[in-house]
């Protein structure tokens, strides 16, 4: 029996977070999650769309004059069993975004991704709990198989210090960019400018090889 998957969206829009902001990519929503973010804003219950692999792939690779394929949700190593079929069959680079916990479904198909943007999953943002061993698990996956990994962090002015000084350890201990991004109320930044220049200068001070940038797509008000 064929593998099939439960797909929210495929679309072609800007890529607005991380260090390649402002690429064209062509966006597929997986639907499912291991996780609970409190500021998850994607209704995944309805509006789904079921593919195989050859069905999805010929969807995608109708799509010429973009940059990448990013892998988004939802959680995509979900569904590792189904990427293993259907990423061989996509015409173009990958791009993995993660929650940056599943390090053993990563190992599966490792090979088969390019860029993995993942997240680290702040307790005082997310309310998922201290996840920093499975990010530090996945890290080490991704770097042991010569990926290309950066991650980005969504925080509000509720982070504490001791979130900051495990995120940047594991910057230093990795050489891993690390992208700020300011929790989103709608298409507004949650937090005042103050609280999030404070933020980025606890990390600045600490490593230089952070950045601080907003979901750039949101002022753009594309998807």
């Amino acid at each position: 029996m064929q593998k099939k998957v439960l797909i929210k969206e495929i679309f072609e829009s800007i890529q607005g977070e991380g260090p390649y902001i402002g690429y064209n990519q062509l966006f597929i929503r997986f639907s499912k999650c291991n996780l609970h973010c409190s500021y998850c804003d994607t209704d995944f219950s309805s509006n789904l769309t079921e593919y195989t692999a050859e069905e999805l792939a010929f969807e995608v690779n109708k799509y010429k004059n973009i940059h990448s394929v990013s892998l988004t949700g939802g959680e995509p190593l979900l569904e590792f069993e189904f990427l293993k079929d259907f990423l061989p069959l996509v015409n173009n680079k990958i791009y993995l975004e993660t929650n940056g916990t599943l390090y053993a479904e990563l190992n599966q198909i490792i090979n088969l991704v390019d860029i993995i943007s993942m997240d680290i999953k702040l307790n005082s943002a997310s309310h998922n709990g201290d996840l920093f061993k499975l990010h530090e698990k996945f890290i080490q996956t991704a770097i042991e198989s010569e990926k290309e990994i950066f991650a980005k962090v969504v925080f509000d002015e509720n982070i504490t210090d001791k979130e900051i000084e495990k995120t940047v350890n594991l910057a230093e201990k990795y050489n891993l960019q690390i992208i700020l991004q300011p929790m989103m109320n709608g298409n507004i930044i949650s937090a005042n400018l103050r609280d999030i220049i404070n933020v980025f200068d606890k990390f600045a001070v600490k490593n230089k090889n952070v950045r601080l940038i907003p979901q750039v797509h949101k002022f753009l008000n594309v998807r």
